[in-house]
């Protein structure tokens, strides 16, 4: 395991501590652990020259500053941000302590071993912790995908391959796409489209998926769904970047209800693939188990804070496998946004002497990542409290530790 430091020099208004008022745990109620299981934030389209992307449009794609599938300069800054508020809010709850660095061991970062998730971890130490030395964990070999956060499926049993597709098809059924797919093919000219001239692939609303379960593999689709999937992508990035909305989709987004609908395909995507039972389960298994030794197992023992950085197929499958209730992101149109954070919190109740966990899903709006806008106590990202089926919450959203370690024991089928 090799171990990044990363030292920014960072503007005094960056790093400076918000004179916010402190929000009120409730009474008796102390935090003492946290992890944060993150998706990497904002990167460049992962389909690059001459991949789908081209060959869906003859229109010209807006250029890039780094590599496709790279963290950008904005996704630094929108993580180093992130970071920042993370830290005000620690320090609120006693976790940590303002304007001193962290004793060693009490702060573990771990990311999966691609540029985008380690950096997404460096910048997000740098904003929680300028100065200090908290190194980020990943694999020697970059590129490489870490175990950890591999969601490829592990089951080599033929009888779970065919289930795992029977799934996969069941729960593309959830999703109707016609008028996301014709709205997709209007902005993008499909008919004039290299797809469409040279395959004669015409009609995306028409053409049939085809699903993959292969183990060592990721669960996979080829056809009009992962089509779909990579031009919103691209369309999504684009908006949170920056770039002028003429040139965000060709200047064709023009309401809410079009992000909605096109949005359609990017989350039937996800889901599709990742969140099916029998695919979440096994391929978010090493998750689950790592969690699960941080926090039931390990509870106390390990670092006060842990921050792991992966994918968007790693909370979305992850959720699953636990039997979260379903929830909703107010400000977003993706179920899993990016740079947004699953955050597991295990309290102390003073009084009642008894353990209590809280999951909450901690997120920049769309506007707040188009807008890069600085995150303070006083200025938020959003916080949405998940439920989980088997741990029910209270009115403020706490659920007994007990049940919470019956949860991931279920998940890991002990």
């Amino acid at each position: 395991m090799k171990k990044t430091s990363l030292a920014l020099a960072l503007s005094v208004s960056l790093i400076a501590p918000a004179l916010a008022q402190a929000e009120t745990s409730a009474e008796g109620y102390t935090l003492q652990q946290v992890l944060l299981m993150s998706r990497h934030n904002l990167r460049a389209p992962l389909a690059n020259n001459g991949s789908v992307l081209e060959q869906s449009t003859a229109k010209a794609w807006p250029q890039w500053d780094v590599p496709g599938g790279q963290l950008t300069t904005r996704g630094g800054v929108l993580e180093v941000y992130m970071g920042h508020y993370m830290r005000e809010w620690l320090a609120q709850q006693g976790l940590v302590t303002s304007g001193e660095c962290p004793p060693a061991e009490t702060v573990y970062a771990y990311a999966n071993s691609l540029q985008r998730t380690v950096a997404t971890a460096q910048f997000f130490v740098t904003g929680a912790f300028p100065g200090c030395d908290v190194p980020v964990h990943h694999q020697e070999k970059m590129g490489t995908m870490d175990p950890t956060f591999n969601p490829v499926i592990t089951n080599s049993a033929p009888a779970f391959g065919e289930q795992a597709l029977q799934a996969m098809e069941a729960q593309r059924q959830h999703y109707a796409l016609i008028d996301s797919y014709k709205l997709l093919e209007e902005m993008v000219g499909f008919q004039d489209s290299p797809s469409c001239k040279e395959k004669n692939v015409c009609d995306l609303a028409q053409g049939k998926d085809t699903f993959s379960a292969q183990p060592g593999k990721e669960p996979g689709v080829s056809g009009p769904l992962k089509v779909g999937n990579s031009l919103v992508d691209a369309f999504t990035l684009q908006y949170y970047e920056g770039f002028p909305l003429d040139q965000v989709a060709w200047g064709q987004i023009k309401t809410d209800s079009q992000w909605r609908v096109l949005s359609q395909l990017k989350n039937g995507y996800q889901d599709t693939l990742f969140t099916s039972p029998q695919v979440a389960r096994n391929v978010a298994a090493p998750l689950v188990k790592y969690i699960n030794n941080a926090l039931v197992t390990g509870a106390g023992k390990g670092p006060k804070v842990t921050l792991l950085v992966g994918h968007d197929s790693n909370i979305a499958s992850l959720l699953t496998a636990l039997d979260f209730d379903d929830y909703q992101l107010p400000g977003q149109y993706e179920r899993t946004p990016i740079g947004g954070k699953i955050v597991f919190e295990r309290w102390h109740d003073t009084k009642g002497n008894r353990d209590l966990f809280k999951v909450e899903y901690v997120y920049q709006s769309s506007e707040q990542l188009r807008n890069v806008e600085t995150l303070t106590l006083e200025n938020p990202p959003q916080r949405v409290t998940l439920s989980l089926k088997g741990c029910p919450v209270d009115s403020q959203g706490f659920c007994p530790a007990d049940k919470f370690a019956e949860v991931f024991s279920q998940a890991l089928g002990q």
